[in-house]
């Protein structure tokens, strides 16, 4: 397992870039639309292995049969962070000790993009972003990251912030090897992640 990902969830996606790119003091590039969830999204590479995604409802997506992915069902009013995503070499494997609220995983596609992704059954983020989403990306697929501008962004540390955040930590015991992930104990589900930039730390 290793981290792949974090996503901003939000009602509009043009919002949630500004409200991004303020909190960060960099714009994010193209990304895509997911016919399959109704949503689309626009992304920032951090580094070769690592990219942050703005992800929201399409308006102008064609019927589809939901619920949406990440809890986009209902979005968040104000932009947050909302889920991390963690990349396995094995989905079966990987599921086996993951927390079963991690949901089953479904087979997607876009462009030349295969990926298997785990989403619970309503569209809901698991434990409220307490546990991580797995993808497991397609033979032959180029990671996202590898094709975005490097921004100059760095993660430096991402607190997962949960009443039992101990008891998940013990199910991701590969994810305890990454410095940059933290465990925290807290009331109310909830992530925070702090950025190395050009200007100094930033948070989201």
């Amino acid at each position: 397992m290793r981290l792949d990902h974090l996503a901003i969830a939000c009602r509009d996606l043009w919002a949630g870039c500004d409200w991004a790119q303020a909190a960060l003091g960099v714009p994010f590039g193209p990304g895509g639309r997911h016919a399959r969830f109704g949503t689309h999204n626009r992304l920032l590479g951090l580094g070769p292995d690592l990219y942050l995604e703005v992800i929201a409802p399409d308006p102008d997506a064609a019927p589809f049969e939901g619920p949406r992915w990440f809890g986009l069902d209902t979005p968040p009013p104000v932009p947050r962070l909302a889920n991390w995503i963690v990349a396995v070499a094995d989905m079966d494997a990987a599921r086996a000790v993951a927390d079963p609220d991690t949901g089953p995983p479904i087979d997607l596609a876009r462009g030349d993009l295969t990926w298997r992704l785990t989403v619970p059954k309503d569209g809901h983020l698991p434990h409220g972003g307490g546990a991580p989403t797995l993808i497991e990306w397609g033979a032959g697929s180029r990671h996202p990251a590898a094709t975005l501008p490097d921004s100059g962004v760095r993660l430096r540390r991402l607190e997962v912030m949960h009443p039992d955040a101990d008891a998940l930590r013990d199910r991701y015991v590969p994810l305890r090897a990454d410095p940059r992930i933290a465990w925290v104990t807290g009331a109310v589900p909830g992530l925070r992640a702090t950025f190395d930039t050009t200007d100094g730390p930033r948070s989201l």
